[in-house]
């Protein structure tokens, strides 16, 4: 495993004149096309073979079939289909997932052994098997009462999608890291007056341990109120400069003050909202059930029907996410420059992080409009360059 050549920059780090072409070494551009190259097929293979077994299974009595095996009880039924929409499309994506970690493993950004990446699948299944569950029993519950359950099931779906947003940070997330608190110093005190600064009310500083698994870099602004924290990766501590630690806390501050997170939680309460409505007229339009070997939607036998829908909506919906996406992030980089006025470290702070992480500075453009949730590294670089500070 060697690491990734450094960039090669004609200006020094506190100069913000240059160039594209200053920032990245041609060696370093080569390197990481080679990782977009390895990485890329393999990631897009896998949705796509995703949603072709979803389409297989939902378009088809296959799909029908597999729940039927489960027994003739409702119950049963209904538990087959989660277990089996859960599992099939998991163990389908392992071998993607397993090569995608052996391409990030050569570039030098996995840590992780085997060991704790099947740990990692098996807490995800731990997390996605019972909200699974949970959902379907609910929407066939109340199928099998009222022909108004889509409205109820709407109304659950956007109140889901609140309670999993607030629970993410204090549930989910230790789950996979542990979460101690920074040690008093400098840079604590640095990041925690960056906070006040901004009006923003941070409760603690806490460092992930993110180096078990990965070299990327990152921290994040989590929780609401009183749970709200700043969390920085260790691997970040351990590699950029103070300075360049404050220019990512403060671009995570940005999503705070323009509350990014509430805005985008009650976006997607409103989207699953909507979503489900639309599920609802798809999935109980006749020919689709008969096509799926179910007697009505209220059967269980439609789940796979109802997630073939749903994934094919959700593929149509991710290129406009991920175009939201990185008009939240334009805007918290701008957030970023106005709070420490110092586009030069806010350059240096890019260059790091598209260097250890082995980004693409320029990645292709159908790619990155796909797919894209953030600016391209070039374009971030350019538009602190074109910066200028009020007044």
């Amino acid at each position: 495993m060697t690491p990734p050549p450094d960039r090669v920059p004609a200006d020094v780090p506190g100069d913000v004149s240059g160039g594209p072409g200053d920032d990245f070494s041609a060696e370093y551009v080569a390197r990481a096309r080679e990782l977009r190259r390895g990485v890329w097929p393999v990631a897009v293979g896998g949705r796509a073979a995703g949603l072709g077994l979803v389409l297989a299974l939902g378009l088809t009595g296959g799909g029908a079939g597999l729940v039927a095996a489960f027994g003739g009880a409702w119950a049963a039924r209904v538990a087959g289909a989660a277990v089996t929409l859960v599992l099939l499309p998991e163990a389908l994506g392992l071998p993607f997932g397993a090569r995608g970690q052996v391409v990030r493993r050569r570039f030098g950004l996995v840590t992780q052994g085997w060991g704790g990446w099947w740990a990692d699948v098996l807490r995800g299944l731990l997390i996605s098997l019972p909200l699974t569950a949970g959902a379907l029993f609910a929407v066939y519950a109340l199928a099998g009462v009222t022909g108004h359950w889509w409205v109820w099931a709407a109304l659950g779906a956007a109140a889901v999608t609140v309670l999993l947003s607030w629970a993410a940070p204090l549930v989910f997330e230790p789950l996979f890291n542990r979460f101690t608190p920074m040690a008093p110093g400098p840079l604590r005190d640095a990041l925690l007056a960056l906070a006040e600064r901004d009006g923003v009310t941070v409760e603690d500083v806490l460092v992930a341990d993110a180096s078990r698994r990965t070299t990327a870099l990152n921290a994040y602004v989590s929780g609401f109120g009183r749970t709200r924290r700043i969390v920085v990766y260790d691997t970040l501590l351990s590699t950029a400069d103070p300075r360049e630690v404050e220019l990512v806390v403060a671009h995570e501050l940005g999503h705070v003050v323009h509350r990014d997170v509430p805005r985008g939680t009650a976006l997607g309460a409103l989207g699953a909202a909507a979503g489900v409505c639309v599920l609802a007229a798809v999935v109980t339009w006749r020919p689709l059930l008969d096509l799926a070997g179910a007697d009505g939607f209220a059967d269980p036998r439609s789940a796979w029907l109802l997630a073939a829908v749903a994934s094919v909506g959700g593929a149509v919906a991710a290129p406009l996410g991920a175009a939201v996406s990185r008009r939240v992030e334009r805007r918290a980089d701008r957030h970023a420059l106005e709070l420490t006025a110092d586009p030069a470290g806010f350059i240096a702070m890019q260059r790091r992080l598209t260097v250890v992480n082995v980004g693409e500075p320029s990645p292709p453009r159908a790619l990155h409009l796909l797919f894209g949730t953030h600016p391209a590294p070039a374009e971030r670089i350019a538009a602190a360059r074109a910066w200028r500070a009020p007044g």
